[in-house]
C-alpha cells in the first residue's frame, strides 16, 4: 500500500487495540510491526460455519457440512489386502460416519473428543448417515465455541492463541481499513469486476460468507500478481523500445545453405522455433527470446541455425555454456556440423595457455573469429568483439530477471565494470536464452515473463522412450544389477549417478560417488571397466574421462550430476540413479535424458528405499511419464518454483501474498490485464500515476526499470 509518513497505517503494532508491548514483541516474530502489516496478514485458511447442517436436515447426495465430536475410530482389513477406515461423529446426539478406503493413515489424525467438520455427499447406510472420503477441518478448542460465520485462521507464534490473533486483526480492520488507498482507478477496477481494496481487506478478515471471502482474497492476490506482471510488461516495453539491434535477413538462399549442413530434416517444432527467431532477427528490435525444449528435442540445432544466420549477415556470434563439459559438447556439435564450412570458429575455455588466450582474444577483437563457443569467460572484461550480433546463452534457467539483465548487458559492453551498461551506445546484440529444462507455464509467466518464448516439445524421429523403473527392495536391486550386467556384456554402456561426491552422513547405503565407484569396481561391476567423474576434478581431467567414455574405453561411468546436461553418448543406454529420492523430478528427467539417444532401447533404474509418500509420488510420476513438460508441471506442484528452478540460491520472486502453484488462474488473468494495459499505453495516463509509482517502488531495482521507462 502507498502510505505517507503520517499515515495511521504506520502506527506501531503495540498501539493497536488489544496488543501492547508484550504482544508486540511476539507479533514481531511474524514480521508484524505496523497496523499496515496486520491488514496484509492474510488468513492461511477459513472455517465455513455458515451452512453446517443438523443431522435431521441432511439430504442425500448433496454437498453438505456436518459438525461433531469424534467418539470412535476404527480401521480394519477387508478382501484382497484392502483397508477400510471409519470415524464416528456425535452431532448433538445423532451420528454421522466418515469412511475412507485404502487410506489407513487417516487414523493417525483423529482422537476421541476432537471437534471436526466433515464435508461431502452423505448416503444412508444401515440406518445411519455416512460420507465417503469427506473433506476434514479440525476445530481447535477456541473454534469449537463458535456457532456460525466464516472463521479466519492465521499463522501463529508461540504465546499468541488463535482467538487472540482474530481479536487483534479484527480491531485493526475496524480502526485502520478505512485508510487503505486503492491504486486502481475506479473505472478500470470496475471493468475487471474487482471490489474496492479497502472493502477486500475487510472481507478477507471479517467475511460474512465464503463468497465474500473468496472475492476479497482474489482481489488482494490479483493486485500482488498484477503489479509484478506490470513490472515485467514495462521491462519488455523498455527492451523493445531502447534496445535496437542489427537487421539480419534470412533469404531463401541462406536458409538452403544452412539446412544443407545438417544431415537430417528439422522437426515441425524446430521449424516453428526457427521461424519465430528469424522474424526477431530481421525486426530491427533486439531479440530477447527463451528457447525451451524437452530433453533431446534439438534446441542446439535451432540455436546453431540462428548463429549461422548472424554469420551470414556479417556479424559475430557466441554460444555460452555454464560448464566446460557442456561447452566442449557444443563445440563438438559445431565442429561436426561445420566440417565443410568456411565459418571461422573458436572454443574459448580455461584450458588455453596465456599465449593461446591472448592470440584468441585478438582474433575475436578484430572479427577474424566469427563463431565462438565458451563459458561465462566470454563476458569477462578482457573479451571484446568487433561486431557481436547474437549471443546464445545455454542452460541459464537458474538466473532471475535482474541477473539475466546484467548477463545481457555484459554481452553488449566492452567494460564489464560499467554500472550503466543498460545505457551502452550502439546496437544491442540479439539474445537467445535456451534451456533443456521444460518450464512450468506459471513460471514462464514470472521468472521469464519479459521474454518471448519458443517451445519445442516433439522429439526427433527415432528417439525411443526410456523404460524407467523404481527399485525399492533388495530382490529388485539384485535383478536390476543382473539386467545391467547382461546389457553391458552385449556392448552397451551406462551411468551410475550419485547425489554427492563423498559420504559424510555415515549411512550404510553409500551416496558418494567416490565410495560408490570403488565398491562397484570390487563388487557388482568387477568384470567391467568403471570410470569416475565429478565436479571437483580439473576441467582437463573431466574432458579426458568423457572422451574415454565416448570412445567406449569404459563400460560404466560413475558420476554426480555433472553429466546432467549436454553429454551425448549414443551407446550409453543404461542409467542407475542411487538414492533417487534426493533429486527433484525435473533433475531426474534431465539425467534420464543422457540416455536413449541411439538406436538401442534404453533403461533407467531409480534406486530408492525410502517410504516417503512425497518421494514415492515423484518417482511414480517419472515411471509413468516421459514428457518433460508434464513432468515439470508435476514437479512444480510438488516442490514449488524455488526448488524447481534453483531460486533458493538466487532469490525468490518478490511476491507478497500470492503463490504460483495455488494461484495460477489469477496469475493468468493478471498477466493478460497487465500486458494489455502496457501495450495500449493506458498505463501512461495520469490516472495510473499511483499504480505506476507502486510498481516502480516494488520492482524497479529488481527488474532494472527506470522511472522514465
Amino acid at each position: 500500500m502507498d502510505v505517507s509518513p503520517e499515515s495511521p497505517l504506520l502506527t506501531p503494532v503495540q498501539f493497536v487495540k488489544g496488543v501492547g508491548p508484550q504482544r508486540a514483541e511476539l507479533l514481531a516474530k511474524l514480521g508484524l510491526e505496523t497496523a499496515e502489516d496486520l491488514l496484509w496478514f492474510l488468513p492461511r485458511d477459513v472455517f465455513d460455519l455458515t451452512d453446517v447442517q443438523s443431522v435431521d436436515r441432511i439430504e442425500p447426495d448433496i454437498l453438505q457440512t456436518v459438525r461433531g465430536q469424534v467418539v470412535d475410530v476404527d480401521g480394519r482389513r477387508i478382501s484382497r489386502g484392502r483397508t477400510i477406515t471409519s470415524v464416528l461423529l456425535d452431532c448433538d446426539g445423532k451420528y454421522v460416519k466418515g469412511v475412507w478406503f485404502n487410506q489407513s493413515w487417516v487414523l493417525k489424525r483423529f482422537f476421541n473428543g476432537q471437534t471436526v467438520l466433515f464435508s461431502g455427499k452423505p448416503k444412508r447406510r444401515g440406518g445411519r448417515w455416512e460420507i465417503s472420503h469427506p473433506q476434514i477441518q479440525f476445530l481447535e478448542d477456541a473454534d469449537a465455541q463458535e456457532t456460525g460465520g466464516v472463521l479466519p485462521r492465521y499463522g501463529l507464534t508461540e504465546g499468541i492463541r488463535m482467538f487472540e490473533m482474530r481479536r487483534i486483526v479484527r480491531n485493526t480492520v475496524e480502526e485502520y481499513a478505512r485508510y487503505v488507498v486503492d491504486p486502481l482507478p475506479d473505472k478500470f477496477r470496475t471493468s475487471l469486476e474487482l471490489p474496492p481494496l479497502a472493502e477486500a481487506v475487510r472481507g478477507v478478515h471479517r467475511p460474512g460468507s465464503m463468497e465474500e471471502y473468496k472475492r476479497s482474497r482474489e482481489r488482494i492476490l490479483f493486485d500482488d500478481l498484477f503489479e509484478f506482471q506490470l513490472g515485467l510488461a514495462l521491462r519488455r516495453r523498455i527492451w523493445k523500445s531502447d534496445h535496437r539491434s542489427v537487421v539480419m535477413e534470412t533469404t531463401t538462399k541462406i536458409d538452403a545453405r544452412i539446412r544443407r549442413l545438417f544431415p537430417f530434416e528439422f522437426t515441425a517444432g524446430q521449424d516453428q522455433a526457427i521461424e519465430e527467431i528469424v522474424a526477431d532477427l530481421k525486426s530491427g528490435e533486439a531479440m530477447h527470446r527463451l528457447l525451451q525444449a524437452d530433453v533431446g528435442a534439438g534446441k542446439t540445432v535451432v540455436a546453431l541455425y540462428a548463429m549461422l544466420v548472424a554469420v551470414a549477415a556479417g556479424y559475430q556470434t557466441i554460444l555460452m555454456a555454464p560448464t566446460e563439459v557442456l561447452a566442449l559438447q557444443h563445440w563438438e556439435t559445431v565442429q561436426q556440423t561445420l566440417t565443410h564450412s568456411r565459418v571461422e570458429r573458436f572454443l574459448l575455455t580455461g584450458q588455453l595457455t596465456a599465449k593461446q588466450r591472448q592470440k584468441a582474444l585478438e582474433q575475436i577483437r578484430t572479427g577474424e573469429k566469427q563463431l565462438i563457443v565458451g563459458t561465462q569467460a566470454l563476458i569477462q572484461k578482457d573479451v571484446t568483439f568487433a561486431n557481436l550480433g547474437l549471443a546464445v546463452i545455454d542452460e541459464q534457467h537458474k538466473f532471475g530477471v535482474a541477473q539475466r539483465a546484467r548477463f545481457s548487458s555484459h554481452t553488449v559492453s566492452d567494460d564489464a565494470n560499467d554500472e550503466n551498461q543498460d545505457d551502452a551506445s550502439g546496437p544491442t546484440p540479439h539474445i537467445l536464452v535456451m534451456t533443456a529444462t521444460p518450464i512450468p507455464r506459471s513460471v514462464c509467466m514470472t521468472q521469464f515473463g519479459d521474454l518471448d518464448i519458443s517451445t519445442i516439445s516433439e522429439l526427433p524421429p527415432g528417439r525411443q522412450t526410456v523404460i524407467t523403473s523404481r527399485v525399492s527392495t533388495s530382490a529388485a536391486c539384485n535383478k536390476a544389477w543382473e539386467f545391467i550386467r547382461k546389457q553391458l556384456s552385449a556392448g552397451r554402456q551406462g551411468y551410475v549417478i550419485c547425489p554427492r561426491i563423498d559420504d559424510e552422513d555415515g549411512t550404510d547405503s553409500p551416496a558418494g560417488v567416490e565410495q560408490m565407484a570403488t565398491e562397484l569396481a570390487r563388487g557388482e561391476l568387477r568384470n567391467y571397466r568403471v570410470g569416475l567423474i565429478h565436479g571437483r576434478m580439473e576441467s582437463e581431467e573431466k574432458s579426458r574421462i568423457m572422451r574415454t567414455f565416448e570412445e567406449q574405453q569404459l563400460d560404466v561411468l560413475v558420476s554426480t550430476t555433472v553429466v546432467e546436461v549436454g553429454v551425448d553418448i549414443p551407446n550409453a543406454t543404461l542409467m542407475l540413479i542411487q538414492q533417487a529420492e534426493r533429486f527433484g523430478l525435473s533433475q531426474l528427467h534431465q539425467l534420464r535424458g543422457r540416455i536413449g539417444r541411439g538406436t538401442h532401447q534404453s533403461y533407467c533404474f531409480l534406486f530408492s528405499m525410502t517410504e516417503s509418500d512425497e518421494a514415492s509420488q515423484r518417482l511414480a510420476t517419472l515411471e509413468q511419464f516421459s514428457d518433460g513438460f508434464r513432468i515439470a508441471e508435476a514437479d512444480f506442484e510438488l516442490r514449488g518454483p524455488g526448488d524447481v528452478l534453483g531460486t533458493r540460491q538466487h532469490g525468490k520472486l518478490p511476491l507478497k501474498v500470492a503463490n504460483l502453484v495455488r494461484d495460477q488462474t489469477i496469475l493468468h488473468d493478471a498477466r493478460l490485464a497487465a500486458f494489455d494495459l502496457i501495450s495500449t499505453r493506458m498505463f501512461d495516463h495520469p490516472e495510473f500515476d499511483l499504480l505506476r509509482n507502486r510498481v516502480i517502488r516494488r520492482f524497479g531495482e529488481w527488474m532494472r526499470i527506470s522511472r522514465t521507462g
